[in-house]
């Protein structure tokens, strides 16, 4: 009697993933390349240091079947959630923990953690995108070979992308190689391509602007005869005006130079909601802004008008 035919093992539902933070998920999706499904939980112009999960987010943490997040108490009201997921067994990955610690900014708000805006620059990101890439093998083995591949290529557009920026930023007169900013969200960006950054707030927007940094600030303007300031699509612009009003006071005109992207992307489907966008739009507006020399349309000529 012939033996049955073995049935056919049912395909598992393609691997679902949560990413915290859009630069984060963008990572991840680059690097899968469409082989693992994933998404962000916290949108566009949202503030991540102030974000607190609903009921419903916290469902879709839960149900993920890996967390993908910056660390560095970014996230920093996210932390009993996480410690949930892990809990029931899901593994969290911060993959801006992953770059060592002699890289990194001190936080001087938490000794346990560095400054994580290390996505400002491109070289620190490149790294971190290894640690989602050793990640995602271990939870599609059988996709390692295609995620290495894409990491690779992922990795070659961030150095051009760091270059153009280099390149564009020397052409910023050395006077006007200030960028100032709503945030301290800029120091890795700043350290990188040669500009001193000056901001209102501390790294995380849980701190009150201070009067006293805003009159700091209004004089150095001044002095310097900077051009503009930036606000940021995340953050309130209120303080950044009050430092226009304030130099505009002293007889200097100062321009808003534009919003930047800091701890959020662009609007999802847009080139300005990828990684590659995000830094591209900064990189331009800024340049621009400040006098130096930089295509209207960026790097890859895609950035909105």
């Amino acid at each position: 009697m012939p033996l049955p035919a073995l049935a056919q093992a049912t395909p598992r539902a393609p691997r679902n993933v949560l990413a915290t933070v859009a630069m984060v998920g963008d990572v991840v999706r680059e690097v899968s390349g469409g082989r693992i499904r994933a998404e962000t939980l916290i949108g566009e112009g949202v503030d991540p240091h102030l974000f607190r999960p609903t009921r419903s987010d916290i469902a879709r943490l839960l149900s993920a079947d890996a967390v993908f997040a910056n660390g560095h108490r970014l996230e920093g009201r996210m932390g009993d959630v996480l410690d949930r997921v892990r809990a029931a067994g899901k593994p969290v990955v911060l993959i801006g923990e992953s770059v060592p610690r002699d890289r990194l900014r001190a936080n001087p708000d938490y000794p346990d953690a560095a400054d994580p805006h290390l996505w400002m620059d491109p070289s620190l990101w490149s790294l971190a995108a290894v640690a989602a890439g050793e990640a995602l093998g271990r939870l599609a083995p059988d996709s390692r070979e295609a995620f290495a591949d894409n990491l690779a290529r992922f990795q070659a557009r961030l150095a051009r992308l760091d270059a153009y920026a280099k390149e564009a930023i020397a052409t910023i007169p050395a006077n006007a190689r200030v960028l100032v900013t709503a945030h301290d969200a800029f120091a890795y960006f700043g350290a990188r391509y040669g500009l001193e950054v000056e901001s209102i707030q501390g790294l995380s927007t849980e701190a009150e602007a201070n009067l006293a940094a805003i009159e700091g600030l209004v004089r150095k303007l001044v002095e310097r005869r900077v051009p503009a300031v930036f606000a940021e699509t995340s953050v309130p612009d209120r303080a950044v005006r009050a430092l226009i009003e304030g130099a505009g006071a002293r007889g200097q005109r100062v321009a808003l130079g534009g919003n930047l992207f800091s701890d959020a992307m662009g609007r999802p489907g847009t080139y300005e909601g990828t990684y590659e966008g995000m830094i591209d739009h900064n990189v331009t507006i800024i340049v621009r802004a400040l006098g130096g020399q930089a295509p209207a349309r960026g790097l890859n000529g895609r950035l909105a008008a």
